[in-house]
């Protein structure tokens, strides 16, 4: 049994006539007829009496009922899949490090959602680099982090620059600094983030290039921790320019400029090359791309 098979009969049914039936689907008189006799056969039963006019019989008219059935269930997965391509809707699994995802994604997941009400959005956070390994790995759809690793697996696009400061607290005694230099780094208490992160390989890279052995009280895994315990003045840290602008803007941190630091790093969305891109994913990521740099840095 075939879908076309279904529509030949309902067509009969309604035309009464094999030949008005070939007409209005196209087909030849033997072809209806060979269709119809394929399906009494299949359901070793009568469908259609053949008399003039032509009626259906009462298995034809079980069968016409349950036809009708099937072809309204295909006709309604017709348009939900077409609605798919009109209204995107679905679901997608973001991948990003914790400062971007209080820093940046609640600005842009209210526009997102509010344009696209049948997207769900589920967030994970991790480093920058765990966000590529589950990119490749499927448990992450789309990631945004730092683009400083090239992934031949990955496509990606920046989205803005991001740059690395020193951060006190206002009682911290660089505090009265506005600029500083790199060889304040060798004596003060630091607070850093684990090894696995941006933040801290570039850190490492800067204290091996000056042969500096950091004086290192404290390692967290997330840019959130690290601020708290800044603001404590437990020590200083090296951190995202952009993670710390809430806290910029209230006066519990302060930068103290070091140029050496001041390296522009792309931030950017990325995902596995190759991969099926869903209409939720094809918007979100639209979307983001054409987003102004401002959209992302902007104050909140």
């Amino acid at each position: 049994m075939n879908l076309s098979q279904l529509e030949t009969l309902t067509t009969i049914s309604k035309t009464m006539s094999f030949r008005k039936a070939g007409e209005l689907l196209n087909l030849t008189q033997p072809a209806v007829s060979a269709q119809i006799k394929s399906l009494e056969d299949e359901f070793k039963t009568v469908l259609i009496d053949r008399n003039q006019p032509v009626t259906l019989t009462d298995s034809g008219q079980v069968f016409l009922e349950h036809a009708a059935r099937i072809l309204n269930i295909v006709d309604d997965l017709k348009q939900k899949l077409a609605d798919l391509n009109q209204i995107p809707q679905g679901h997608i699994v973001l991948g990003t490090t914790t400062s971007i995802a209080i820093q940046i994604l609640p600005r842009v997941l209210s526009y997102f959602q509010d344009q696209f009400p049948l997207i769900k959005t589920k967030i994970l956070s991790m480093s920058s680099s765990h966000v590529m390994a589950h990119i490749e790995n499927g448990t992450v759809d789309i990631g945004i982090g730092y683009l400083n690793e090239k992934n031949p697996n990955l496509v990606s696009s920046v989205l803005y620059y991001d740059t690395f400061e020193l951060v006190v607290s206002p009682d911290h005694p660089l505090a009265q600094h506005r600029h500083g230099t790199v060889e304040m780094l060798r004596e003060i208490p630091l607070i850093v983030l684990s090894p696995d992160t941006l933040g801290r390989k570039f850190a490492d890279e800067l204290f091996r290039k000056y042969n500096i052995q950091p004086h290192i009280v404290m390692e967290l895994s997330s840019s959130e921790e690290v601020k708290r315990m800044v603001e404590l003045n437990l020590g200083a840290a090296i951190i995202s320019k952009l993670s710390v602008s809430t806290e910029l803007r209230r006066g519990s941190l302060q930068i103290v400029h070091i140029n050496e630091l001041e390296t522009a790093h792309p931030v950017g969305v990325m995902y596995r090359t190759g991969r099926y891109l869903n209409s939720a994913m094809q918007q979100f990521l639209s979307d983001l791309k054409g987003m102004p740099e401002t959209q992302f840095i902007g104050s909140e």
